[in-house]
């Protein structure tokens, strides 16, 4: 297995997670009220696993994989727009900046 396939499955088992978690979570709940944006949750946690399994394509269809990795960057760009604005602390922040450009980056080299 390639760097590029293994940060592929690393960013699609993370974003499964983060999906699943915003639509079950009580802790998700409580942290999308604290973002101001309670009504997108649901949203927000089926486009990430839509994303995901678009990102498993992407092994097999890597055009898939890019178009799901764009779409995951852009979440992530705004996802670290929300975090700065409401004063979230720099290492708070952190994981929103990592995937963003993990997946802006796994998204130029599938498309």
């Amino acid at each position: 297995m390639n760097a590029q396939n293994f940060l592929l499955l690393v960013c699609a088992v993370s974003f499964f997670g983060y999906g699943f978690s915003c639509l079950f979570s009580p802790h998700m709940v409580a942290e999308f009220q604290r973002y101001g944006l309670s009504r997108f949750r649901k949203l927000t946690g089926v486009l990430q696993v839509a994303a995901a399994c678009g990102l498993l394509a992407g092994l097999v269809i890597p055009s898939l994989g890019g178009i799901a990795a764009a779409g995951l960057a852009m979440q992530m760009a705004c996802g670290l727009g929300v975090r700065v604005k409401i004063g979230d602390a720099w290492f708070l922040c952190l994981p929103a900046a990592t995937y963003m450009m993990l997946c802006g980056w796994l998204a130029t080299r599938l498309l």
